[in-house]
């Protein structure tokens, strides 16, 4: 395997119902503008079905890899060998690191759509970040990924 090619690749999309209340935000535009006639009405509908996408599309979008001895999560890169052991997080325990266990130090990049997650301690003594928190529809393999590269 080339060194640059990927050895994880995920990317956290929106949930279908996300894009249905998208769709429902797009008529609610289209009926405020109705009022003013078929052409605004139009206009409505396409600027709100346009702004709802956006902002879901933004916000629902999130990209984790595993690439060229990085953990890259989002706009973060993170050298594998800053990392410690990942740690597989099940549906209770990503819930609980989500919230009362949390560290406001800690890089997260949580999706609360996604039940599982992993996380990985920082073991620079440079970094502030006490641990790396990623949701992810796959846990164990993301966590292999991440152990592959830092055994290599």
């Amino acid at each position: 395997m080339q060194p640059s090619a990927p050895q994880y690749s995920e990317r956290l999309t929106a949930p279908r119902s996300w894009w249905a209340v998208t769709a429902l935000a797009a008529v609610s535009g289209g009926l405020v503008a109705l009022p003013l006639g078929t052409l605004p009405m139009l206009g409505g509908l396409i600027g709100a079905a346009a702004l709802a996408g956006a902002l879901v599309s933004s916000y629902g979008t999130a990209r984790i890899r595993v690439v060229a001895g990085s953990l890259v999560a989002g706009d973060a890169r993170i050298p594998v060998s800053a990392l410690g052991t990942p740690e597989v997080l099940d549906p209770q325990e990503a819930r609980a690191w989500r919230s009362h266990k949390a560290d406001p130090r800690a890089f997260m990049l949580l999706r609360s759509y996604v039940p599982t997650a992993v996380r990985i301690e920082v073991t620079d003594p440079a970094d502030p970040t006490p641990y790396v928190y990623l949701s992810t529809r796959h846990p164990q393999e993301l966590a292999a990924a991440v152990t592959a590269v830092r055994a290599s």
